[in-house]
């Protein structure tokens, strides 16, 4: 029996016309509350993103609740895009949906599998559909996050053997829907042609979902969420500093939302632990191991010559 199908013998698996069922109870009742509470505390902003996954969620439950009537729809697609800068909180959002999917018993386990191009497609001959059948496998009962999806897709080399994955992740998301979500991710430009190159693809799709680029007030509060999980702060004068640091920043390239944000805090931290170690004589309170100060932030290379840190990694 699929993760989807309820038992005909279960009390109340079907009702007549005119038997009444609280959505809210069943609500509450699937604990799906939990999860998106969970992704308030995770995520600042994102409210269109949110806003859709809560949508999604309702979506489920009230199809839940038809089959008690016995109101059979078929199967609903479930296969998702995910299209946004890097550092937007797509895998995070993906990890989620993937417990929502199992707390309304759309997926058996709600485990998720993130995978790239290098983990589906092999380099010769017979090695990729081994490679992409494993990974697949791995994911049933669950969510396959496939990041970048598009690189599975190099039309320019006849040699390469990204369609032949691309071929059995098609079946797999038609003939398995009842038991495996495909989550594609990556750029929103690339994934528009990736879809318009593979048309099978983009049929199996039904939600597609954007991520917007953090604002500088939002990637300020990530900033200091990211500092206070790590037991720091900012002092006032660090904080003001940091906030001027931002949008700097994001005018430069290779910027990455979150994970540019988490870079410059890693940096900032590391002249700290510099700047303490300096201290003569070197006592110290927890108050001095806690706090960035501006001096902490300023000494970056966005300041001093308008380019970014040594340690910014290009994304994308």
């Amino acid at each position: 029996m699929s993760a989807r199908e309820e038992p005909e013998d279960v009390p109340g698996a079907a009702f007549g016309e005119d038997a009444p069922v609280d959505l809210e109870a069943e609500f509450q009742d699937s604990r799906v509350q939990e999860v998106l509470d969970k992704l308030d505390r995770e995520l600042i902003g994102l409210l269109p993103v949110k806003t859709r996954i809560r949508e999604i969620a309702a979506l489920l439950l009230v199809d839940r609740l038809r089959k008690r009537f016995a109101l059979t729809a078929g199967t609903p697609t479930l296969h998702m895009s995910f299209t946004g800068n890097p550092g937007t909180g797509k895998t995070t959002v993906a990890l989620r949906m993937a417990e929502i999917l199992h707390r309304l018993g759309y997926v058996r386990e709600g485990h998720l599998i993130a995978v790239t191009r290098d983990d589906l497609v092999g380099q010769y001959i017979g090695h990729t559909a081994p490679k992409t059948r494993e990974v697949i496998k791995k994911a049933m009962g669950g969510v396959l996050f496939i990041d970048e999806a598009y690189y599975l897709y190099k039309p320019e080399n006849e040699r390469d053997y990204g369609q032949e994955s691309i071929e059995i992740l098609l079946q797999v998301m038609e003939n398995n829907r009842d038991d495996l979500v495909v989550i594609l991710a990556g750029y929103k430009d690339k994934m528009e042609r990736f879809f318009l190159s593979n048309p099978g693809m983009r049929s199996r799709i039904a939600h597609h979902v954007d991520f917007p680029d953090y604002s500088p007030a939002e990637l300020m509060a990530i900033g200091k969420l990211m500092l206070a999980e790590q037991n720091y702060r900012f002092s006032p004068e660090g904080e003001r500093a940091f906030a001027e640091y931002i949008p700097l920043r994001m005018k430069l390239g290779h910027f990455a939302n979150a994970r540019s944000i988490r870079n410059a805090l890693d940096r900032a931290r590391l002249r700290q632990a510099n700047r303490l170690f300096a201290l003569k004589p070197k006592r110290l309170t927890k108050r001095d191991l806690m706090t960035l100060e501006a001096e902490d932030v300023t000494a970056s290379r966005v300041f001093r010559e308008g380019r970014a840190d040594a340690d910014e990694i290009p994304a994308g």
